[in-house]
């Protein structure tokens, strides 16, 4: 292949069907996404207050094991879920998660400092404390991560703020 600005115009357009492809495939994906957000967010409307509702339900009205009804409609629920599948795009590519800090991990980290103030005989004031110190070693542990975080956050809105600065009209311009 020649250096000539010819070969180099081949080049890009030989290529040009396969960046269209993966920028339709790429509209495609956010599109998939929103919708499904979208779906998950009404869903999620719903399901609140109607959890909520049957758990009252279930303290007031005894049928069968303690909560049936309301286990039963959480599983309703993660079948929903199950079937959006917000993230089915990105199925492809490695997950990063920390099980340390999920959710459910943190819950229960700080569920275990409650229950063991609790049996010691702790006052609330105590409980307090050793909850406090529980968020004080997560808060350490992700420190770096956090500040690699706000570092890219202050980037992205410097850069943001540069497009945007270009894009306004300048003094004269309609």
């Amino acid at each position: 292949m020649s250096d000539t600005p010819e070969s180099g115009l081949r080049a890009a357009g030989e290529d040009s069907p396969k960046r269209a492809d993966a920028r339709w495939k790429f509209l495609r994906d956010v599109a998939v996404f929103e919708l499904k957000l979208a779906l998950n967010n009404l869903h999620n409307f719903f399901q609140i207050p109607l959890t909520m509702a049957v758990a009252a339900v279930d303290l007031v009205f005894k049928h069968g094991e303690e909560g049936s009804r309301f286990y039963w409609l959480v599983e309703q629920g993660r079948l929903i879920d199950d079937h959006i599948d917000i993230y089915s795009i990105v199925d492809h590519r490695e997950r990063g998660l920390n099980k340390d800090y999920t959710v459910d991990a943190v819950l229960k980290r700080l569920e275990t400092v409650i229950v063991r103030e609790y049996e010691k005989g702790g006052t609330a004031a105590s409980v307090k404390n050793a909850v406090d110190r529980a968020f004080d070693e997560m808060q350490s542990r992700t420190a770096p991560a956090s500040e690699k975080a706000a570092r890219a956050a202050q980037k992205a809105a410097e850069k943001v703020r540069d497009v945007a600065e270009k894009l306004r009209p300048k003094d004269g311009e309609n």
